[in-house]
């Protein structure tokens, strides 16, 4: 199983001077994924947003910044906007990514959790799901062909037999599909036989299992093999020496970016107790010392068979130094005792590739 760390790039909402504060922040991200892959960590993705909170709006400049600074890890959205986003674009960027890093870059592909950036650049909330489902057909064909014919959508004007490029490194860049834990996003990813991650970002996590059941039918329905399919948890939580020190750290950031999200939303305001039962055993939160941590990722794969683990750490306002302690536990501490426990390797050493 694949180990890694996605992240928005929070920045402070009230900073008077924007530009330093996200200069500052993505300073500080590109040290991350440095960190990140110096410690082994299988993936890295960074999340596109056009809010206040978040630095990342073009998360292909910033991976194509970590790529030319890394070695091994791969690289990935998460997610890229793609119904508010240009297609071509997406795939020239990440294909330009692709080919900085020597074949380490994806995409990952959603809805997105923010509604942002369709009045940004100009696009009908009345056509949210059309969108999607247009411009999702679209990238995968650009994938596929190199020169394009392509006239299926009602919301975008044909391309006529015009190439596409660059090209990227690998054969076929992946392209998973990241949901919320909608049934009919599951389903319609296991039937076009894409990737999965799911986000488990509230509840019990042991509720999403359904969900895999889903897309593994529906991908066997429509003539899938359900084992040569990827799918991924991408999760919340924080790694510290100890258990205490890292519910300590973690909570004031994540509460109040949570609550500062849910103000927007109408949900109800998250405190110390909601936060202690969500890092629970059966909580969605994957929070404390390494041990802890790598016993319920362990727990997670067993019930979930994923493929890959994708953990966001920096939440809200967390400290640079913190958050660069809890990737060097991931990947020297964590990432060890779950290979060992899944491989059966002496020495959880990092499998070859």
């Amino acid at each position: 199983m694949e180990l890694g760390l996605y992240t928005f790039a929070d920045v402070d909402p009230n900073a008077a001077n924007k530009g330093a504060e996200a200069h500052r922040r993505l300073k500080d991200l590109l040290e991350e994924i440095e960190l990140a892959d110096q410690v082994g960590l299988d993936v890295f993705g960074l999340g596109e947003h056009h809010r206040v909170d978040y630095a990342a709006s073009s998360p292909s400049t910033v991976l194509a910044a970590a790529a030319v600074r890394t070695k091994n890890i791969r690289l990935t959205s998460a997610v890229s906007v793609l119904s508010s986003d240009e297609p071509v674009r997406v795939f020239q960027q990440f294909s330009t990514v692709d080919l900085l890093s020597d074949g380490r870059a994806e995409i990952m592909a959603g809805r997105g959790s923010f509604i942002e950036s369709f009045p940004l650049f100009g696009y009908d909330l009345g056509d949210y799901d059309q969108l999607f489902s247009e411009k999702l057909d679209l990238l995968l064909a650009i994938r596929d062909q190199e020169v394009l014919s392509w006239n299926e959508g009602k919301l975008r004007s044909p391309i006529n037999a015009r190439g596409v490029y660059p090209r990227p490194l690998q054969d076929r860049l992946p392209i998973w599909i990241a949901v919320g834990g909608t049934p009919e996003s599951v389903a319609r990813a296991g039937a076009m036989g894409l990737p999965l991650a799911i986000a488990i970002i509230g509840g019990e996590y042991r509720r999403f299992a359904p969900m895999f059941d889903l897309y593994r039918e529906a991908a066997r329905r429509a003539g899938q093999d359900p084992s040569t399919l990827k799918t991924s948890i991408n999760v919340h939580g924080f790694i510290a020496d100890t258990t205490e020190a890292a519910a300590d750290q973690f909570y004031g950031p994540q509460a109040e970016a949570m609550n500062r999200i849910g103000r927007e939303r109408g949900w109800g305001p998250t405190n110390r107790a909601h936060f202690d039962a969500a890092r629970g055993p059966q909580g969605n939160l994957f929070l404390g010392d390494p041990e802890v941590v790598a016993e319920k990722i362990v727990a997670a794969h067993r019930l979930f068979k994923n493929d890959r683990f994708l953990l966001q750490m920096a939440i809200g306002l967390m400290p640079h130094a913190q958050i660069m302690r809890g990737i060097e536990l991931y990947g020297t501490k964590v990432a060890p005792l779950v290979r060992k426990e899944l491989t059966g390797s002496s020495d959880g050493a990092k499998p070859a590739a």
